[in-house]
């Protein structure tokens, strides 16, 4: 009987993503005395340093964390960018369980890796991340922002992520409903933690009505009982009749099942990478006539904080003017999208790919 080798599923090739989506590094890390496995992805450093967030998460697979680590520090260079800032784009994650496997050996040992980076790539606080885990980061690199306002950082990012998240939303209806009134506006938040409970204050301060789902049953019940949002299943929030769909949780919840069932106007949410496919989902939502505030720019108010407390002297009132900037740019990009007959993200994009270019001619030597 003859015997064949099975062959083994492929792998996707590591340099052909880095070289698809653009990045210019990125770093595995691993210490097996206190467990940590981290991935450090580096984007885009044309503007300077690559600043974004570490976040922990119980991925299924390496492969995941991977993936996931690539689109969120990709994503990082086009809102720095579009935001106007001197920022490259990076990002890290760390693969756990957040809750049994942080401690101060872990976060130090983390610390060490990204000041190993010589200042490349800086980091700062993401999902499963505190101000205070900053602390112990920072006992071992000065390349960290997001630290505590009790020792001179510029404290809980959260809000200004909201606001900025609450301003696209603003923005979007202008365009669809001819006002940015949200008085008696039905909005769906998916995602409750610290940003979507900041966006969930400011839309019911403004009498808008506010449905509310997460994976935390205790979260979704704090929220709801602090703001008279009314609480459904994870499952329901893609079937509501709403105005608004704003995704505040993880990534790429529009997709090929959920943007058949959506029953909105507008997506406008604080989750990174909400588009499964940008340019295939991008369009599915242009033919069910749903207008999409692009991610990267709206969710942007978060960058802001920690580039404010990285540049010093850092002023919170200034960082909420910066952040009011996101509703015109929400503005030019509908219009843009609208006069090139292409889908929104794709018009942030090009938007943001500019400035990257511009500054770049600005910089070559003549």
């Amino acid at each position: 009987m003859e015997v064949k080798e099975l062959k083994k599923p492929a792998q996707p090739d590591l340099f052909t993503s880095l070289s698809t989506l653009g990045h210019e590094q990125v770093v595995f890390c691993h210490d097996e005395a206190t467990g940590l496995k981290a991935i450090i992805g580096i984007h885009n450093t044309a503007l300077g340093p690559a600043l974004g967030g570490t976040r922990m998460w119980n991925y299924a697979t390496e492969q995941e964390a991977l993936t996931d680590v690539l689109r969120l520090s990709r994503g990082m260079t086009f809102k720095a960018s579009i935001s106007g800032l001197n920022l490259g784009g990076g990002k890290a994650v760390i693969i756990g369980d957040a809750k049994t496997m942080k401690t101060e050996a872990f976060l130090r040992r983390f610390g060490k890796f990204v000041n190993s980076l010589g200042g490349k790539y800086i980091t700062a606080e993401d999902v499963n991340m505190k101000t205070a885990d900053m602390e112990y980061i920072a006992m071992e690199t000065k390349h960290v922002t997001g630290l505590p306002e009790s020792v001179g950082g510029g404290g809980d990012p959260s809000p200004v992520t909201a606001y900025g998240t609450y301003l696209g939303m603003k923005a979007s209806a202008k365009k669809v409903f001819g006002s940015d009134s949200l008085v008696g506006k039905k909005v769906a938040v998916q995602g409750v933690g610290q940003v979507g409970m900041h966006l969930v204050e400011y839309l019911t301060k403004e009498n808008a009505i506010v449905y509310i789902t997460d994976i935390s049953e205790d979260k979704v019940k704090h929220v709801a009982t602090k703001f008279g949002a009314t609480a459904v299943s994870q499952e329901a929030i893609y079937d509501l009749d709403v105005d608004i769909y704003a995704p505040c949780a993880l990534g790429a919840t529009l997709n090929d099942n959920t943007i058949p069932r959506l029953r909105c106007s507008i997506i406008a949410g604080a989750a990174n990478n909400q588009l499964k496919d940008e340019v295939k989902h991008g369009y599915m939502l242009i033919d069910r006539s749903i207008t999409y505030a692009p991610d990267f720019l709206i969710n942007a108010g978060g960058l802001i904080n920690v580039y404010n407390e990285f540049l010093g002297n850092y002023n919170r009132n200034r960082v909420f003017e910066q952040a009011e900037r996101i509703y015109s740019t929400c503005l030019n990009i509908f219009d843009l999208a609208s006069k090139e007959k292409i889908n929104t993200q794709e018009a942030a994009i090009k938007i943001a790919e500019k400035r990257i270019e511009d500054v770049c001619r600005v910089r070559i030597p003549r």
